[in-house]
């Protein structure tokens, strides 16, 4: 019996020794697994820690090229900050209160666009301007011309020859050209043309002189050129004609001129007139002129039977109209076309931009026609 409780325990004793070979094996097993767990995370990690690295460098990158173009683009703003341009402004007269109040806003914009504006003054002198023209053509000083033309038609060689020169040219407030009843350029490659038709202006004059002449007749019209004789009046008068034409009660019956330089033109003018015709009812001329004219006829007794009319819609003109002792006014806009004409200088010389044709005075109230029923809604741009 000794015997056999032996073999049976060397049987437990084997299964026993089995066992905990196979229970160490497992426990092996399961450290090797936790071993290689670690070894995984901990290449893991490192693959993270590379790819936080790259991203960190790619980053790094961006704002260095970010850093760059901000650089680069402040390189560029300064520059453009620091470009100046030199502009000639050929004025057909630098005593002319309508031109003077164009180069104020001219200058205002000039300053802070980098342009240095120098005037020429041609005293409405056909001859002057064409010379001086030449001479800024020819000096190489400048990059830009804006042009206040006295005869339109004979400044054309010489315009094209500025172009031709590389100048940028712009046209303010007169024609240069032969077609006076339109803003447009008439010259190929000039940037910008600032003006009020002046025929247009003419035939705004005759409006008002019919409605002037309403319950008159005969209506007796006395009409004060500017120059007579240059481009501007000449078609002035053409529409004013063209207007008043089918109207039987309407008559001119006295010419003057008052020289667009102040009142003493109208004082002359009409101190003559008067001499040779002491009768009439209605005096149309340029602003400057038109207070002449009222000084002399307020002095003769004769202001309340005379009705008045200008062209341009000074300060003078709009208080008048407001105080009843002139009839009206055909509105002007100096100082949006001295702008105006800058600007589009500026655009050219910048950008190469051609800005055209620009009538400063689309859209106004009753078509720019200023009389006392609509004198509030204007705001003068020139003292007059």
């Amino acid at each position: 019996m000794r015997t056999g409780k032996n073999v049976n325990l060397g049987r437990w004793l084997a299964l026993l020794l089995s066992f905990a070979i196979f229970a160490a094996a497992c426990g092996s097993d399961d450290d090797g697994d936790a071993a290689d767990d670690g070894a995984t995370e901990a290449a893991t990690d490192d693959a993270a820690a590379d790819e936080e690295a790259d991203d960190a460098d790619d980053d790094a990158m961006e704002d260095d090229a970010e850093a760059d173009d901000a650089t680069e683009d402040e390189a560029m703003e300064d520059e453009a900050a620091d470009e100046s341009f030199e502009v000639a402004y050929l004025s057909a007269s630098a005593a002319n209160t309508w031109l003077a109040s164009s180069l104020v806003e001219m200058e205002t914009v000039g300053a802070a666009e980098g342009v240095v504006i120098t005037e020429f003054d041609a005293q409405f002198d056909p001859a002057a301007q064409t010379t001086q023209l030449q001479d800024v053509t020819a000096s190489g000083q400048y990059d830009g011309v804006i042009v206040s033309a006295i005869n339109g038609p004979g400044l054309i060689p010489d315009i094209e020859a500025a172009l031709e020169a590389g100048l940028e040219v712009v046209v303010l407030n007169q024609v240069i050209g032969t077609d006076l009843t339109t803003s447009e350029p008439q010259v190929d490659g000039v940037a910008a043309s600032v003006l009020a038709a002046p025929q247009v202006n003419g035939e705004r004059y005759g409006q008002m002189a019919i409605a002037a002449c309403e319950g008159i007749d005969p209506c007796r019209v006395v009409y004060l050129f500017g120059i007579k004789g240059v481009p501007l009046d000449d078609a002035l008068r053409a529409g004013f004609d063209a207007t008043i034409a089918d109207v039987g009660s309407i008559e001119v019956v006295a010419e003057g001129e008052g020289q667009y330089l102040g009142p003493d033109g109208g004082i002359n003018a009409i101190q003559d007139i008067l001499i040779a015709q002491p009768e009439f009812d209605v005096v149309v001329g340029a602003d400057q002129s038109i207070q002449g004219v009222e000084i002399v006829l307020a002095d003769e007794g004769l202001l309340d039977s005379v009705k008045l009319i200008g062209l341009g819609g000074s300060e003078p003109a709009l208080e008048a109209i407001a105080a009843g002792t002139w009839f009206g006014t055909v509105y002007g806009a100096p100082a949006d076309e001295g702008r105006i004409a800058m600007e589009a200088m500026v655009a050219a010389l910048k950008d190469g931009v051609v800005t055209g044709g620009v009538d400063p005075l689309i859209g106004l109230t009753d078509d720019g026609l200023v009389t006392a029923d609509n004198v509030s809604s204007f705001t003068a741009q020139w003292a007059g």
